[in-house]
């Protein structure tokens, strides 16, 4: 490493199979621009002589033949890695681009003629999704088109947090942007962990899933392409029994397991019965997956409200402010309500709330400051069964005037009249 003069700019030359571990905090302006040879970040490859923010960002830079880049600003943390699990990441890399091969030559409408369908599994902050965005850049480099599922409710890389969302990658996922998908598909579950409705998150998988499987039959292209699925950190009792039900209900034919042995061989005994020709392999944990503690995935996810509301420094967006009336809307919330487990009720009785029912909320102080998904439905009995179009936040409720007022990404009319309420603000 060297630094220079004059500058805060340090110098890195990385070696083959090495990479530049960068740990970047908001407020602290970072940029990395790549001098020689050629690096990438998660797959996706750095252009040479150009700058790239990493501000709010944990990336490694990683190169397969040597390389320099610049770093100017301080990040929290940066060193050079010398070990890492790329090789093994790449060999999953080129098994799947062989199912993909294989699937395109087969007989189109055949079973045959499915790609790979990857779920991710594993504790959270095992480095899941970065698997999933990286076996994603390599598929697109490689001409493929495989479909990016985000069921980490808790997240959200794809759009906002609470949902359970899909989106066709046709090009790298942009290093400062993240995911630029402008219609993704997306099913508002609201909450931020599987088991506050775990009822509604297994139908919404089941829906996810079948709409996916339509567009690969649709479409050969896509259906050979498959399908990359990140999944929830929670993998023990009820979270295993929920990572079990997304592995069938999307028929996942590949799991791969982050760091875990337990879960590894746990898996591969239950499956047995249910996934029999399903794949299940155990990964290596790369030294640069960081644990969050509960208030860092917390601001984590504020800031991911935050961003789908006001874009990323590469991608700003201008929200705009509006006041309508409340009788124009109809905000429902699903579920009704929190539910006592039947462990806390006496003995003998069963909890008769219905986790699946539909709840219409009057407009209130309650709302404000709350995350509302815009339901795609005609019908109030249609918002279970809808995807979303998008989300608004509720700045204010005026009961007097029956007014509410909303931010939303973009100006204009709301896409829809039905609103639905989750945990989440």
């Amino acid at each position: 490493m060297a630094k220079e003069p004059g500058s805060s700019e340090k110098s890195f030359t990385i070696q083959a199979n090495q990479e530049l571990r960068l740990e970047c905090p908001d407020g602290r302006p970072v940029t990395l621009r790549l001098e020689e040879g050629s690096a990438e970040v998660f797959g996706s490859e750095l252009q040479r002589g150009r700058a790239v923010s990493l501000t709010g960002q944990k990336v490694a830079v990683f190169t397969w033949e040597g390389c320099r880049v610049v770093v100017r600003g301080e990040p929290a943390v940066m060193y050079v890695a010398e070990e890492t699990p790329m090789p093994a990441y790449l060999n999953v890399h080129q098994v799947l681009n062989q199912r993909r091969q294989e699937a395109q030559r087969a007989t189109h409408g055949s079973p045959a003629c499915r790609g790979p369908v990857v779920a991710v599994v594993g504790p959270t902050d095992s480095g899941k999704s970065t698997l999933c965005r990286m076996l994603g850049n390599w598929a697109v480099r490689s001409g493929w088109q495989p479909a990016f599922v985000d069921l980490d409710v808790g997240q959200g890389t794809i759009t906002a947090p609470g949902c359970l969302s899909a989106v066709p990658l046709e090009q790298p996922v942009d290093v400062e942007a993240g995911f630029l998908a402008d219609l993704p598909l997306a099913f508002y579950y609201g909450h931020t962990s599987p088991g506050e409705n775990p009822a509604l998150f297994k139908a919404l998988t089941d829906k996810l899933a079948a709409l996916l499987q339509r567009r690969a039959q649709a479409d050969p292209r896509a259906g050979a392409s498959g399908l990359l699925i990140n999944t929830f950190g929670w993998v023990d009792g009820l979270g295993y029994e929920l990572q079990k039900h997304v592995i069938q209900a999307f028929q996942c034919d590949v799991v791969l397991v982050m760091e875990q042995d337990r879960l590894h061989a746990t898996l591969q005994q239950d499956l047995k019965a249910t996934c029999p020709r399903t794949t299940i392999l155990k990964l290596p944990k790369s030294g640069g997956a960081v644990k969050r503690e509960g208030d860092e995935r917390r601001s984590a996810r504020e800031h991911r409200v935050r961003e789908y509301f006001y874009g990323s420094p590469a991608c700003p967006l201008q929200p705009a402010t509006q006041t309508v009336r409340a009788a124009d809307l109809a905000v429902y919330r699903i579920g009704s309500g929190p539910r006592a487990p039947n462990t806390a009720l006496p003995l003998g009785a069963v909890s008769l709330a219905d986790p699946l029912r539909l709840q219409n909320l009057p407009p209130n102080l309650e709302l404000l400051q709350c995350l509302l998904a815009v339901s795609h439905a005609a019908t109030p009995d249609q918002i279970l069964n809808s995807n979303v179009a998008g989300f608004v936040l509720v700045k204010d409720v005026d009961t007097a005037r029956g007014t509410i007022t909303l931010t939303s990404p973009a100006p204009g009319p709301l896409p829809g009249r039905y609103l639905i309420l989750g945990s989440i603000r």
